[in-house]
């Protein structure tokens, strides 16, 4: 069996794993097909029926403005793939080239870079991605981006500290003895030996940025607050809590279901890619 086979065997045999990765797809095919499961349009309001409990033409029932809280949460899974994917992609980018950077170098360029990442880890996630969503105003990118910023110290530190353990090992020595510079090193033969932890972080952290915009959008920071999405949603229900709780218990279920798929692909990856991190 191929180094491949054997990954995809260990993960498939992980049922949690696999639970969650079918959560995942779920996610995934409901937001590309959003505009055909949506009964309604999530922006459409109707004033006549509004607050209506579930059933009656409304499966999850309407909320304060008559829109169908069913469609909203359908488009919602679009904002949270979005953000949650493009956030934690970017922020393994930066994370990536610092890590090796930081680790194939180490000394003074790992010193300055890991003090750039303890600046970084000293604010707190959601207080500094306020910070610079009011420096770029509301919005789907300045929400990735301060997502990114704020996460991208983590994925240096998995890398550098991986990275530390393979920098010597004979098929590193082997190609420097032959010759190849540092750049094919660290791309060739550092980082694909070395990632193993980035990518079980990675899973595991989509579900946390989903939270954070979730969060972000609760607080009235995040995206617009007319946009169909789960924090959004949240927010409007609060001031009907106990008195008509359908509106934060679908939306609360959404959230809830989606990180636990990524946190269980996520605890899946780690056990496939690296048995020895169980």
């Amino acid at each position: 069996m191929t180094q491949w086979g054997e990954i995809r065997h260990r993960f498939l045999a992980n049922k949690l794993a696999v639970v969650g990765l079918g959560l995942v797809l779920l996610l995934f095919l409901t937001a590309a097909f959003a505009p055909l499961i949506a009964p309604q349009d999530p922006l459409a309001q109707d004033l006549n029926n509004t607050l209506q409990e579930p059933g009656n033409g409304h499966l999850l029932g309407t909320d304060a403005l008559g829109r169908d809280q069913f469609s909203r949460i359908i488009y919602g899974t679009r904002i949270a793939v979005e953000i949650g994917l493009a956030s934690i992609f970017l922020a393994c980018l930066i994370g990536i080239v610092i890590g090796a950077l930081a680790g194939y170098f180490g000394r003074a360029t790992d010193s300055v870079l890991m003090r750039i990442a303890d600046v970084f880890f000293a604010f707190p996630l959601l207080i500094g991605a306020i910070v610079i969503i009011i420096a770029m105003g509301r919005g789907v990118m300045p929400v990735i981006i301060s997502l990114a910023v704020f996460s991208w110290p983590t994925v240096s530190r998995l890398l550098r500290s991986s990275i530390l353990s393979v920098r010597e090992a004979d098929y590193v020595l082997a190609a420097r003895a032959l010759g190849a510079d540092t750049r094919r090193i660290i791309l060739r033969h550092i980082i694909p030996n070395s990632i193993a932890a980035v990518m079980a972080y990675a899973a595991f952290s989509v579900g946390g940025a989903i939270v954070a915009e979730a969060s972000l959008s609760f607080l009235g920071v995040g995206v617009s607050p007319e946009v169909p999405e789960w924090g959004n949603m949240l927010a409007a229900a609060k001031d009907f809590m106990g008195v008509k709780d359908f509106l934060w218990t679908y939306p609360s279920i959404a959230i809830v279901l989606t990180v636990l798929g990524f946190v269980f692909v996520g605890d899946g990856l780690r056990d496939a890619l690296d048995p020895k991190l169980r």
